[in-house]
């Protein structure tokens, strides 16, 4: 995947999976994917968004238009299979269920096709989001509200960092506050690199 030079977040070799990981904002030109990834049977019960293309073409630009969140598609080795949503949670709905500080920031995301599932690579690409997010001075926490019926995601979690805080009832499911802080993260995050985790 080559993303136009300013719309790529980043890139990064991780040592540890031997592979490159890049992250590309979304664009409309995306939309054919991703309504392909909300169908696969992995992401349906999560997402609820395996409605007609016309229907999630509006969905995708309303996101778009949303300047809290930012999208991007993760990659490896230049293969997109991921899907990312990076927020504020000061002008998230998430804000109303907990005294967040000023800087934090949230995150949702999936893998999309089902080859790349039970293979370990959401570890590298969750980390490498989270250290980018920490890189903003003032932000000494990122949270994330997985379905609490999705235990595999709330491992991945866990196993990043993250620490459960509560069960919240959003308007499209009960998720699972899960919080978790920079000095944290950089532990794991050292772990990761140490072959440690």
């Amino acid at each position: 995947m080559k993303c136009n030079d300013k719309l790529a977040p980043f890139e990064v070799f991780d040592h540890v999976v031997n592979k490159k990981l890049s992250f590309c904002h979304v664009t409309m030109d995306d939309v054919d994917m991703l309504h392909s990834w909300m169908h696969e049977e992995h992401v349906i019960p999560y997402w609820k968004l395996n409605i007609p293309l016309v229907d999630y073409k509006k969905h995708l630009q309303t996101f778009l238009n949303d300047d809290h969140q930012t999208l991007m598609v993760g990659a490896i080795n230049g293969v997109p299979m991921s899907y990312w949503e990076s927020y504020w949670v000061k002008e998230d709905i998430i804000a109303n269920y907990y005294p967040f500080e000023e800087h934090d920031q949230g995150i949702h995301l999936l893998i999309g096709p089902q080859e790349y599932l039970g293979q370990g690579l959401i570890y590298p690409l969750l980390l490498a989001i989270m250290q980018q997010k920490f890189q903003e001075p003032d932000t000494n926490t990122i949270v994330a509200e997985p379905d609490r019926r999705n235990k595999k995601m709330i491992h991945v979690f866990k196993k990043c960092g993250f620490q459960p805080v509560k069960e919240v009832e959003l308007p499209d499911k009960i998720g699972l506050l899960m919080k978790c802080e920079q000095n944290v993260f950089e532990k794991r995050w050292s772990d990761w690199k140490m072959n440690k985790f």
